[in-house]
């Protein structure tokens, strides 16, 4: 089985989890797996993630003399690559080829025989003319502001890698309008159900709403919260907000607006080991995603996927992926920015009885482990490297 670099902007993220999962799976099978990130990420880490980034090659350690042994070892085939030096417009050509050599000299000293950029940014153009001047394959998956918010030479890059990796099937059609003749294959992050399990025994009777990811625009938590503010006192849950980011002290003060001090609660950033220990405790997750602004979105949260793996029901949006992985059998959708019907999902939640919540919940498992596993998603993604 073929080698393979994983490229990534910075590692290991927190919220990144699908990275390491995916590279696990990866090994799991049999590929060897050569983490490359641009630069370290200084912020906290998943436990296993950690262990992952020990054996990660930064671009940022590695100095002239590295890229200048690398380069004689190629140097016949360094114009193959110059094409889409030349045409590309979101990097300074000199940096482009600077990084090209650096990841080309990790690759060809570890024998690496096809290169996988996370993110269709800076990290596929260089894959790209890595991958040429090595004469190996190259492939790219794209996720949500690299392909919606701040896209940069998309359909050129779509043109040039062997295939690329659209995690729902809303990105694989726009996709293909941009480059219409391009190789697209849908590969959904998946998740390990044995690390997201159900709770054994009982029945979801917790009174707790979950919301967790980041606190920004593209989660919809300002919804949230002014949808929760409709639902009658009697019928209303209490959330617990898992997270950090940006929003955060605008959404504590429209919590404090909307005289919910007494219903949501703020617990901060979380590891995945958190959400594995607590998450089967609640009653539902809720994920009221929507566009930002800017065109930013969530394409296929990791997090709904982790919620059907432990039995959880569902409330989220008819927004990219989601409308793939929820059913009405698993939970509940809604239109984003709809307040009003996310209030009513929430009530209806809320009046469920225990008997009704886990019949949904073991009914999203069930497709979590059809559809969504990281097992699935390895083989997936193995076959089109190996088809290269």
């Amino acid at each position: 089985m073929k080698t393979i670099a994983y490229l990534i902007p910075a590692f290991p993220v927190l919220s990144e989890t699908f990275i390491g999962t995916e590279i696990r799976a990866m090994e799991s099978l049999g590929h060897r797996v050569v983490p490359i990130a641009f630069r370290r990420h200084p912020g906290p880490a998943q436990t296993s993630d950690q262990r992952l980034a020990v054996r990660t090659w930064y671009l940022s350690d590695l100095g002239p003399a590295d890229v200048g042994e690398a380069l004689g070892g190629i140097r016949p085939s360094l114009l193959r690559g110059l094409g889409f030096v030349l045409r590309q417009r979101g990097l300074p050509r000199a940096a482009l080829l600077y990084s090209a050599a650096r990841v080309a000299a990790v690759m060809r000293y570890e024998g690496c025989t096809h290169i996988h950029a996370h993110f269709a940014q800076a990290t596929t153009a260089t894959a790209i003319v890595a991958a040429r001047w090595l004469g190996i394959g190259v492939s790219f998956v794209g996720h949500g502001y690299d392909v919606y918010a701040t896209p940069a030479d998309l359909a050129l890059k779509l043109d040039r890698v062997d295939f690329a990796v659209a995690v729902c099937e809303d990105m694989r059609r726009d996709f293909a309008v941009l480059a219409p003749c391009a190789r697209v294959g849908v590969v959904y992050c998946g998740v390990d159900p044995r690390t997201f399990a159900p709770v054994v025994t009982g029945t979801p009777d917790a009174e707790r709403l979950l919301f967790i990811g980041r606190l920004c625009e593209t989660k919809g938590v300002e919804d949230l919260l002014e949808a929760l503010a409709l639902v009658p006192a009697a019928h209303r849950p209490r959330l617990d907000l898992v997270g950090d980011g940006p929003l955060r002290e605008p959404l504590r003060a429209l919590r404090t607006r909307l005289g919910l001090e007494d219903w949501v609660e703020f617990l901060g950033a979380r590891p995945a080991e958190w959400l594995a220990r607590h998450g089967p405790g609640y009653r539902a997750l809720v994920a009221p995603f929507r566009i930002a602004a800017n065109g930013d979105r969530d394409t296929g949260p990791v997090v709904v996927k982790e919620a059907m793996a432990m039995a959880l029901p569902v409330i989220t949006t008819r927004l990219m992926g989601c409308k793939e992985m929820v059913t009405d059998e698993t939970g509940w959708r809604v239109t984003p920015g709809d307040r009003a019907a996310l209030a009513r999902a929430i009530e209806q939640v809320a009046i469920c009885s225990s008997g009704q919540l886990a019949a949904m919940g073991q009914a999203g498992r069930r497709r979590l482990l059809e559809l969504f596993t990281a097992e699935r998603q390895a083989r997936a993604l193995s076959a089109l490297i190996e088809a290269v």
